[in-house]
């Protein structure tokens, strides 16, 4: 590889890491996203133009800076083999469509809006969230399973016991189901509650066991493992960026491990030493036979 494209890459990856050009993506991305908003108000409609131009220059900004980044890598494959840049490269190449198209307008402001989400690209701690949140959805998959047994069983009581009461309420299972819901989210649940318990005293039973199981336990299930997530990815990004208690673990650990290395190789080597050294062993002349 020729020395002035090692010079060339070794400046875009110092421009890339600086914390003044990081700083620039994010505002970019703010003022961008501010564009979009600004556009949905029908008092902007004076300066729409200037908001195209605007849109325009961020646009050009976004493709420069992923240019930048793709030529700080020593090659292009190592640039696509993360996921958060193949990202950011579908997000910088659909803005690229033209808005003047009246078939193509509404996919092109559709796609400028998604140009917000590279913030989560840019900043660790927002892909630690992302990345806790998503393998959180595997775990919470049994506890959404559990929560959907009982909102069945309870959905199937309702239905049977307040069918008379309320019938757009209770009518039949799904719109029962529909109905906890609502008494799951505390959105005037104490109206349904209160329905039903002029015709069945007891019915509090009912409601007050049904928000003790979702509102309280599943809740803070789900709230637990997102939590648990949380703090295995915080521990790994300390790790990444050799911050923290986890990160010096580590070194802890790999320092351990070097002197364990070591202190082999030696015991190898005076072994190998001890064993050049030490004259073979000779039978004595009392073992001897006649």
């Amino acid at each position: 590889m020729s020395e002035p494209f090692n010079t060339w890459q070794a400046r875009f990856e110092k421009l890339r890491s600086n914390k003044f050009f990081e700083g620039l993506v994010i505002s970019i991305i703010v003022i961008s996203a501010l564009v979009i908003g600004a556009k949905t108000y029908e008092e902007t409609s004076r300066i729409e133009q200037w908001l195209l131009y605007l849109d325009v220059a961020v646009t050009v900004f976004f493709l420069v800076e992923i240019l930048i980044r793709m030529a700080a890598e020593r090659n292009l494959v190592s640039f696509f083999k993360k996921g958060w840049n193949v990202f950011d490269f579908l997000i910088v190449t659909a803005s690229l469509i033209p808005m003047d198209d009246s078939e193509m307008v509404l996919l092109a402001r559709l796609l400028r809006i998604f140009r917000v989400l590279r913030l989560v690209s840019m900043i660790p701690e927002l892909q630690m969230l992302l990345a806790a949140l998503v393998k959180s959805i595997p775990r919470m998959g049994y506890v959404v399973l559990l929560m959907f047994i009982i909102f069945y069983i309870y959905a199937a009581l309702g239905s049977f016991l307040f069918h008379d009461v309320d019938e757009f309420l209770w009518g039949n299972i799904s719109i029962a189901m529909l109905t906890l819901f609502r008494i799951a989210t505390f959105e005037d649940w104490t109206d349904v509650m209160y329905a039903t318990q002029e015709v069945y005293v007891w019915s509090w039973i009912y409601y007050l066991t049904f928000i003790f199981l979702t509102a309280f336990i599943f809740l803070n299930m789900m709230i637990g493992i997102v939590l648990d997530v949380m703090q295995k990815e915080s521990a790994q990004l300390d790790t990444d960026h050799e911050e923290g208690d986890p990160a010096q673990l580590q070194a802890l650990r790999d320092d351990v491990h070097s002197l364990k290395m070591q202190l082999d190789r030696m015991e190898a080597a005076m072994a190998e030493r001890h064993a050049a050294t030490t004259p073979p062993h000779r039978p004595s002349d009392s073992a001897t036979t006649d």
